[in-house]
């Protein structure tokens, strides 16, 4: 079984700053990720790496078995869904929500003159309806609430069956009601047999899905701790990793973390 992602010492250098590692991770495609940690920790700059968007300064980032630099990256990024709120910035406000999504087919942002065939307008409209957004295909991107945006990035980015999903904050800035519904949709993803491996970056443990086995903390560009939820998502860990003392919990299948 071929990893979906592979970081074998993988560094990001700015003005002679560290931003991120160097460090070694694994995802297989099985797995669903969730990377925490404070701000500047490099979590972005983990996800834009595996979206191809970033190349290392040092070491090596296979994605989907592909090593960068030395393959064509838009043909690669055809493979991975990526949803952030910096994508969404992309999309116009007139742009309707079944073309928002539906667009994804040609990797743009805003319809233009591109040819699109029946099995495409299905496969849009069959998304939207998964992801609780049939009501809103004719509807301008614009009009839309937050939790409705956090939703179409998300359906525009598993329109095209990606191998690889990566989800940037999905759940920030909503409200609780919002949020609840976006986590929900997100868990049931999550637990599909079909679903691709998902890495998703978040600041709350509160937002973290069920479903998401596996758990990365990151601080100052380096890995605090890697592997299964339980063993990484403990007190001791995200105290380590946030730099205060702090005291995690779990009701069902759900975690919180308080100050200690």
């Amino acid at each position: 079984m071929v990893n979906v992602l592979e970081y074998a010492d993988a560094a990001v250098i700015r003005d002679r700053r560290t931003i991120l590692g160097p460090l070694t991770w694994t995802v297989d495609p099985s797995q669903r990720w969730v990377v925490l940690g404070p701000n500047g920790a490099g979590k972005t700059t983990l996800l834009q790496l595996a979206a191809t968007l970033l190349h290392p300064t040092s070491g090596t980032v296979r994605v989907l078995g592909e090593r960068l630099g030395r393959t064509d990256v838009f043909e690669l990024r055809t493979r991975v869904g990526f949803a952030s709120t910096a994508m969404a910035r992309l999309i116009p406000d007139g742009e309707p929500v079944l073309d928002a999504v539906m667009t994804a087919a040609y990797s743009v942002a805003g319809r233009w003159n591109e040819v699109y065939e029946d099995v495409d307008e299905r496969r849009a409209r069959r998304v939207l309806a998964e992801w609780r957004l049939d009501g809103l295909a004719e509807r301008r991107f614009g009009t839309l609430s937050d939790g409705e945006r956090k939703r179409v990035q998300i359906a525009r980015a598993v329109m095209t069956d990606p191998e690889l999903l990566l989800l940037d904050e999905p759940a920030a800035s909503l409200d609780l009601g919002a949020r609840e519904e976006l986590l929900e949709l997100l868990g049931g993803y999550a637990t599909s047999p079909s679903a691709p491996a998902i890495v998703m970056v978040t600041h709350h443990v509160e937002e973290i899905p069920t479903g998401f086995g596996h758990a990365l903390l990151l601080r100052d560009g380096g890995i605090v701790a890697a592997g299964p939820i339980d063993e990484v998502i403990t007190s001791e860990q995200l105290s380590a990793a946030f730099g205060r003392g702090l005291e995690v919990s779990r009701i069902g299948r759900r975690f919180s973390a308080v100050a200690a």
